[in-house]
């Protein structure tokens, strides 16, 4: 699990790294680094962080279900102010 969790943070700051040298360095290029560091985010960066803090999680507990809405009920109705 520490793998993806380096992967991740390599891969933004590579992205990061790549976006702010397209913003800076005045080189005919200068879009490409900044659409490759985009892309790097939202195809490489994003997908392996949902991974990695959605694995073993269970996908019922936070979806508006009748029970979970039952359950919110209950908690509110218990709550002091």
């Amino acid at each position: 699990m520490k793998l993806i969790k380096t992967l991740t943070f390599i891969g933004f700051i590579a992205s990061f790294a790549s976006i702010i040298s397209g913003f800076i360095l005045e080189v005919s290029y200068s879009e490409k680094l900044i659409g490759f560091g985009v892309i790097g985010l939202f195809l490489f960066v994003f997908p392996l962080f949902i991974y990695y803090r959605w694995k073993g999680k269970n996908v019922k507990d936070y979806m508006l279900t009748q029970e979970n809405l039952d359950k919110m009920k209950k908690n509110q109705e218990n709550k002091t102010y």
